[in-house]
């Protein structure tokens, strides 16, 4: 009786473990930490060459001996500028470890670096690859949760934050949500080449739905790109930056040359706040870039400050009612919204299978795996003739196939990596075209 009366307590005290928050899990520390380094989540060209592999990995933290099959997660983008850091620094090492110790699943990505050009095309570029990382890293998690479930994740609660160029890599994966809001930089035949919105990382056609973002430091295109509707987030940033301009200016006003002007934290609260989208927003008063990084009394304290006002936003987002430990502050000036009209494409989708049109045709079911190394199979919908023709980014046809088969399969052989277009037409003269990716 006794046995059955201790199992009852300890069933029990693991639910309670599991499902706590206020005063409990993922309100204080509880756990202590357990991490895994190098784990591959994917890959895909260098920036430097559309023919070398940059392998992705990432770094785990759960807590140790933890019981809980689901938990929630934080995916973290480092900063650098898209040019250095690496997933062990230290801004998003301690993010890891500081959340992670709360119940907490954490994980910070490698991400490609790297830019072509040293102009505002170079880093959009790099800002591009970046984004469709990080959806790659989403996708990962919820592959792994479909499949072995080896991360015990918990896809209704998965969140990303990043600091400085981490945190711009997120802010665009939450609100540049279709392609026409790039052509003012770059044109649909470039973004198409580069992989569109969601890219070739990896993990394709899985969901890259996100609970929430969190914004350190970071910027947007343009504030408009917030919509009614859109997901809630969090920000963070302080009004004496000089790297991402806390209201609207220059980012990385001190390089050599002009970047691009875009809207920092202060403009995009200003803009939540007109759509009525929820925005925690806590300015640091006097403060500079990513002032949470280092190890003196002063960025720890900046570091208390950041865990307890994030904390605070996912306990919200999750749906938990707690005492706040860090109130949003009053922000700093004024932000001023210029006229700003946002196009009215289709929003993109993960799945690699998506025309780059938005055609009636759609032949296709299913185009797998997706990059290959080798063989690429296409699944149709209809038992008709399918007249195939792959090209590269440059319109050179390198293969043409005539089938009536319901599935068929495209061979590498000797076609080089890259990137390649594959438009399929039936015989009523009817056309849609894929992007996929040869490794």
């Amino acid at each position: 009786m006794k046995k059955i009366l201790l199992s009852i307590a300890l069933i029990f005290s693991t639910y309670s473990l599991v499902t706590a928050q206020c005063g409990s899990r993922y309100d204080i520390n509880m756990f202590s930490v357990t991490g895994t380094t190098g784990i591959v989540y994917g890959q895909n060209v260098s920036a430097s060459s559309s023919t070398n592999q940059t392998t992705l990995t990432l770094d785990f933290y759960q807590p140790t001996g933890d019981v809980a099959t689901a938990r929630p997660l934080i995916i973290w983008a480092h900063a650098g500028s898209f040019i250095g850091g690496s997933s062990s620094d230290q801004d998003v090492d301690t993010l890891c470890y500081r959340f992670v110790r709360k119940g907490y699943a954490c994980a910070s990505i490698n991400y490609r670096l790297g830019v072509t050009s040293y102009d505002s095309l170079g880093f959009i570029y790099a800002l591009i690859r970046s984004v469709q990382d990080m959806k790659a890293a989403v996708r990962f998690f919820y592959k792994d949760r479909s499949t072995s479930n080896t991360y015990k994740i918990d896809t209704n609660n998965i969140f990303i934050g990043g600091s400085s160029a981490g945190a711009l890599m997120v802010l665009h994966y939450a609100f540049l949500k279709r392609s026409c809001q790039l052509t003012q930089y770059v044109s649909q035949h470039t973004l198409d080449s580069l992989g569109g919105l969601s890219g070739y990382s990896g993990n394709q056609c899985y969901s890259e739905k996100i609970k929430g973002v969190i914004n350190l430091c970071g910027t947007l295109g343009t504030y408009g790109w917030i919509e009614a509707g859109d997901i809630p987030f969090c920000s963070m940033h302080g009004t004496n930056d000089n790297t991402i301009n806390y209201n609207r200016g220059n980012v990385l006003p001190t390089f050599p040359f002009h970047i691009l002007v875009a809207d920092g934290s202060r403009m995009l609260y200003k803009q939540a706040q007109t759509v009525g989208v929820q925005n925690n927003f806590y300015t640091w008063n006097g403060a500079d870039h990513i002032p949470y990084a280092g190890t003196t009394a002063t960025e720890m304290a900046y570091m208390d400050t950041t865990v307890n006002f994030v904390k605070d936003y996912l306990l919200q987002r999750m749906g938990y009612t707690c005492t706040l430990s860090m109130p949003a502050n009053a922000a700093y000036g004024t932000a001023n919204l210029y006229t700003y009209t946002n196009c009215s494409g289709n929003i993109q989708s993960p799945c690699s299978v998506t025309g780059i049109a938005n055609h009636e045709f759609q032949p296709v079911k299913k185009i797998y795996p997706n990059p290959s190394n080798n063989t690429i199979q296409i699944d149709f919908n209809q038992n008709e003739t399918h007249y195939l023709q792959l090209s590269d980014i440059s319109g050179r046809v390198v293969k043409t196939i005539s089938s009536g088969a319901s599935t068929v399969f495209i061979q590498k052989e000797n076609i080089t990596e890259g990137i390649y277009f594959l438009k399929v037409e039936n015989t009523k003269g009817q056309t849609s075209t894929f992007k996929i990716l040869f490794n």
